[in-house]
């Protein structure tokens, strides 16, 4: 990173680019296909090998997509949830209060209820309070959505447990509900690209997952996203795989790339669907991204142990991102100053900026947007999430720091706090 006046200049999250994505780029554009086409179609093969562990050509369980909301609503649309897809305007899907508005928003675009569910108490946290989630279910219920926030899994043992308890409220609308035959368990990985939970990598433990590309993440394709599912028992992956390509494609039933390839140029719109392909342009950063994740993680979780050494001594609350049961994909570094408020914290950012280092806070509840005000929801019915949000600030954390750049964020954020509880 720069300096300027012995102070480093320290973004909060630039990508990872290197002289491979930008080679791959150009190939791409000197391919003369740019939009989805080969290079799509190879990195969904190997983002389902890589999740599900297999390497045959029939098991691919991954469709690449223009962000993770895309793959988020499209999953509930592949299970029928909502008017607009077989289902009914009384369908609800559970969620946590405190997350990003897709994790919500998603249901709205179907037509159906959204619940939202606090956080647990205490710190350590910000998974749902899965007490709260148990008594959220009814008979609307048809899907929950799990957040691995920061890159860390979610208890999701203790999802299925409940999920399968409240088995006789399960009503299904569809074929594919009725395959499952209970709640449907949609994760919001958006932040967990490469974590594990007991063993499995994320993408192989909900039924459905969503991760994001965006350029802020571990693993950037620029703007972007996948959907990932595990097998259902009587249902076809590769009719899963067949109804998502159309959905991402106003439900044509031949892409572009498909038709050069056959020579034909007749195609049928079975259905008036959508447009949230992913372009080869964004799936060639993708590749080479895919070479470079596992050194791309190893450095996060380097950065992370530094960190914690650092402020968990000064009672700087901070996540657990490596544990016996689960090892997180190091996406976000959330910390809590324990006995300040919000303007306090908001001051700790500014001081933070003030000495080159930009911060961020993950999240603001949902409930207190105006979008979620509107609908009905009051953050004096959330106060776990809010009480999480007064105090948050997410640190910088990326590959492109060096231990030069990590020392300056913790000699400087150590100092703040200290003097602030002076």
């Amino acid at each position: 990173m720069a300096k300027e006046n012995d102070i480093r200049t320290i973004p909060f999250s630039p990508p990872d680019i290197t002289e491979l994505e930008v080679q791959y780029v150009t190939d791409a554009l000197r391919s003369g296909w740019i939009t989805t086409g080969p290079r799509t179609k190879k990195l969904e093969k190997l983002i389902s090998q890589w999740i599900h562990g297999t390497g045959s050509d029939d098991a691919q369980r991954s469709v690449c997509l223009s962000s993770a909301t895309a793959a988020l609503e499209l999953s509930l649309r592949l299970l029928g949830i909502g008017p607009f897809d077989g289902g009914s305007a009384d369908d609800e899907v559970i969620t946590c209060a405190y997350t990003y508005t897709a994790s919500a928003s998603t249901t709205l675009h179907v037509g159906a209820k959204i619940v939202l569910v606090d956080c647990a108490s205490g710190g350590g946290t910000l998974e749902m309070d899965y007490d709260r989630l148990e008594a959220a279910i009814t008979g609307h219920t048809k899907a929950i959505v799990p957040v691995d926030l920061g890159g860390i899994p979610c208890d999701y043992d203790r999802i299925f447990d409940i999920v399968e308890r409240k088995k006789h409220l399960f009503k299904p609308s569809s074929e594919l509900q009725r395959a499952l035959g209970r709640i449907a368990v949609v994760a919001d990985s958006a932040h967990a690209f490469g974590a594990k939970y007991k063993g499995r990598m994320i993408g192989d433990v909900a039924d459905f997952a969503d991760f994001s590309f965006h350029a802020v993440k571990n693993f950037t394709v620029a703007e972007g996203g996948t959907l990932v599912w595990r097998s259902i028992p009587g249902i076809s992956d590769e009719d899963i795989h067949k109804k998502l390509q159309l959905y991402s494609l106003h439900g044509q039933s031949r892409d572009a790339y498909s038709k050069t390839e056959t020579g034909s140029w007749e195609y049928d719109i079975v259905g008036p669907w959508y447009n949230c392909g992913m372009t080869d342009i964004s799936a060639a950063i993708g590749l080479a991204q895919f070479e470079r994740y596992p050194g791309l993680l190893a450095r996060r979780r380097e950065i992370i142990k530094q960190y914690d050494a650092a402020f968990k001594p000064l009672g700087i609350e901070t996540l657990e991102h490596y544990t016996d049961e689960y090892a997180s994909s190091g996406h976000l570094y959330i910390t809590r100053i324990p006995g300040i408020d919000r303007k306090r914290a908001n001051a700790v950012m500014k001081e933070m900026a003030q000495r080159g280092i930009s911060t961020n806070v993950h999240y603001k509840p949902l409930p207190m947007h105006t979008a979620y005000r509107n609908i009905g929801f009051d953050i004096k019915d959330y106060p776990n999430s809010y009480a999480r949000f007064e105090n948050e600030i997410t640190l910088p954390l990326y590959t492109r720091l060096s231990d030069e750049d990590v020392d300056w964020v913790i000699d400087n954020y150590c100092d703040i706090v200290r003097n602030i509880k002076c």
